[in-house]
């Protein structure tokens, strides 16, 4: 019966390293955050998880220049109202990264079947795909000061 388990994702923690500017991160808490089962394996989680850090850390370059300029030793130095004991910007880095690290993986979910029954599932994970990427980009959006949307007249 084991044979139709997955087993691919592990209980122990570990780390995701960064830059040491903006914070590392919990591969665990990752996978718990994203409700993630057995089916992904540790290995693409952290694959997806360091390409998120490396375009959320990209997006936000100039912001952390800026804040280094200010005398901002890390993200956590940088002034911000605290919820459960912790900088709001560490929550929305978090957030930013965690969503689009899911949206890698939602997109990827595709390539595990060629049947209907994965076509339909696939269908079924695009809007979730676009859900991240909408909560990243409103997580990063807030992290930089601006407002959600962007309105033009044509």
């Amino acid at each position: 019966m084991s044979a139709f388990i997955a087993a691919g994702g592990s209980t122990a923690p570990y780390p995701i390293t960064n830059d040491g500017w903006f914070p590392d991160l919990d591969g665990q808490h990752l996978r718990e955050s994203l409700r993630l089962d057995g089916s992904i394996t540790d290995a693409r989680l952290e694959t997806a998880a360091v390409n998120a850090v490396i375009e959320v850390n990209r997006e936000l370059k100039s912001w952390k220049v800026q804040q280094l300029a200010a005398g901002n030793a890390s993200l956590a130095d940088v002034p911000a109202d605290e919820i459960q004991g912790e900088s709001q910007l560490l929550h929305l880095y978090r957030r930013a990264i965690y969503c689009s690290a899911g949206a890698e993986l939602a997109e990827r979910m595709r390539d595990y079947s060629a049947t209907g029954d994965g076509a339909e599932r696939a269908e079924a994970l695009t809007p979730t795909a676009d859900e991240y990427r909408r909560d990243a980009r409103w997580a990063i959006r807030s992290i930089l000061g601006r407002v959600h949307t962007t309105v033009e007249l044509i």
